[in-house]
């Protein structure tokens, strides 16, 4: 592939950055509204960076971070990503982007914020990756990710793309990058968790109109203390207790014995459903 790469911001610090970390650990636990704004943001940079000093602007699909069946934060980010994109190329008599998805089978459940660009790829190295490739052929490809840290996912994904025989013209996008290797690859979970400390930091962000459940606050809530659960479960809506279980099913969490006795937990009192 003919690979391009754009960040709309860089990490060169452990402490300092040009984005607002509260936002950011908000956004990877499913704030809505901080994913409209990195989207648009990231789309604005994408397109006064990018797109307007190319002459030929072909067919664009966007693809967001693999996932199974529970999106993550950057699919969230991608809608609105898509949205603030498709409104310049009609302006421009450019045609709308087109989306498609990479499927992904997971094969682990440890948190991957947490490890070092080698036990990254070990970890990653097993899991499963499908595109379309048909219908993305001959098309200029926008794979959307929010963080490069060590660039794990990304060689996965250019992986697939050999195995595939995929040869379009690409770009990279993420809405930050760890510029500056010679910090830990930790930060990025330093990131994750800056204004996420316990599950009682969630209570605002899920019972917000915009929450957009993803894989981070699904998993962070199933692993958490049987008690913690029980308090944190107690104060959310039926609606929210099914989505999160139909959601955790969705993604085999049932076959994973860590989350099996929370999971017990909001089973029943799912009404209308027959077991």
């Amino acid at each position: 592939m003919n690979i391009q790469r754009y960040s709309r911001h860089m990490v060169t610090s452990e402490d300092t950055f040009s984005f607002d970390p509260s936002e950011y650990s908000r956004f990877k636990f499913g704030d809505g509204a901080v994913s409209k704004k990195y989207g648009t943001e990231l789309a604005e940079g994408f397109i006064d960076q990018c797109l307007r000093r190319q002459k030929d602007i072909g067919q664009l699909v966007v693809i967001s971070s693999p996932f199974a069946f529970i999106p993550t934060a950057t699919f969230a980010m991608k809608i609105h990503f898509v949205n603030r994109l498709n409104r310049w190329l009609a302006a421009n008599g450019l045609p709308v982007v087109q989306k498609t998805k990479i499927h992904r089978k997971v094969t682990y459940k440890e948190d991957y914020g947490a490890l070092d660009a080698e036990q990254r790829m070990k970890l990653i190295g097993n899991d499963k990756f499908h595109i379309d490739k048909e219908f993305i052929k001959n098309k200029t490809l926008i794979f959307l990710d929010d963080i490069r840290i060590t660039g794990s996912h990304e060689k996965m994904i250019l992986k697939m793309s050999q195995e595939y025989g995929i040869d379009n013209n690409a770009w990279l996008l993420y809405f930050a990058e760890l510029q500056d290797l010679s910090i830990h690859p930790k930060i990025e979970n330093y990131l994750n968790y800056y204004q996420v400390k316990n599950l009682d930091d969630l209570n605002d962000i899920v019972q917000n109109p915009g929450f957009q459940i993803n894989t981070r606050i699904t998993k962070y809530i199933l692993n958490a203390d049987t008690k913690k659960f029980d308090n944190f479960i107690r104060n959310q809506t039926p609606d929210f207790i099914e989505l999160l279980y139909n959601m955790a099913i969705g993604n085999e969490y049932h076959l994973i014995e860590a989350y099996l006795t929370n999971l017990s937990k909001i089973k029943h009192p799912i009404s209308n459903l027959v077991y």
